[in-house]
């Protein structure tokens, strides 16, 4: 299961800029576990979104459990092919 959920959403106003968010529920542990998790995410992102990214979307990263203990690379293939599969 992958350390994260990625939800894409077309916004459809003509602006092609690639936004993003992230959220990480207290369930995944205390504020120092999830602001780990999320500079996790914003690593990612900054690697990806501008390559893979869908222009003109917003898109959502949402840490899961075992998100922190996940090797970086496997989150990086995980997300890489999210990708890939949203821009079909």
């Amino acid at each position: 299961m992958p350390g994260f959920v990625l939800l894409v959403r077309d916004r459809r106003d003509g602006d092609a800029a690639i936004r993003v968010g992230y959220t990480v529920t207290k369930k995944i542990g205390n504020a120092v576990v999830r602001n780990r998790m999320k500079r996790r995410l914003r690593a990612l992102a900054r690697e990806l979104l501008p390559t893979d990214g869908l222009s003109g979307a917003d898109h959502v990263l949402i840490g899961r459990m075992g998100g922190i203990e996940r090797d970086y690379n496997a989150m990086r293939a995980e997300l890489a092919k999210a990708l890939v599969k949203v821009a079909r």
